[in-house]
């Protein structure tokens, strides 16, 4: 069973920086492209990075030239570094994984990581 484990959310002033990351395991991790997500209170999950398993990377308009999404294919692990952050920002990120398994091929969620990002 795939697993996704996020951490390194938390609380920040306007300006400020975190770099959440998100641990798996259960999947040969070299082979998923990896995700951030976020969804604000009352709206909609977004997509906010993805990196391929070649480390191509594309970015919402929103983060662009803010956010780096990057992974460790050692460590099995995927970070999104956050800087310049924005009250906007603020809402619960979620780590996607995708990829083939021995039995065919799963899209795993993390149970997400708050980040409040204060004015």
């Amino acid at each position: 069973q795939v697993q996704l484990a996020e951490s390194g959310g938390g609380l920040v002033q306007a300006g400020g920086s975190l770099r959440p990351s998100c641990a798996t395991s259960g999947s040969i991790f070299r082979l998923n492209a990896m995700a951030w997500y976020r969804q604000a209170p009352g709206k909609q999950r977004e997509l906010v990075a993805v990196i391929t398993t070649s480390s191509t990377t594309n970015y919402a308009d929103s983060v662009k030239g803010r956010f780096t999404i990057s992974r460790d294919n050692a460590k099995n692990t995927a970070y999104l570094q956050m800087n310049g952050l924005k009250p906007e920002d603020t809402g619960v990120y979620y780590c996607n994984a995708r990829g083939p398994t021995g039995l065919g091929f799963h899209d795993s969620w993390g149970q997400g990581t708050q980040v409040t990002v204060s004015s």
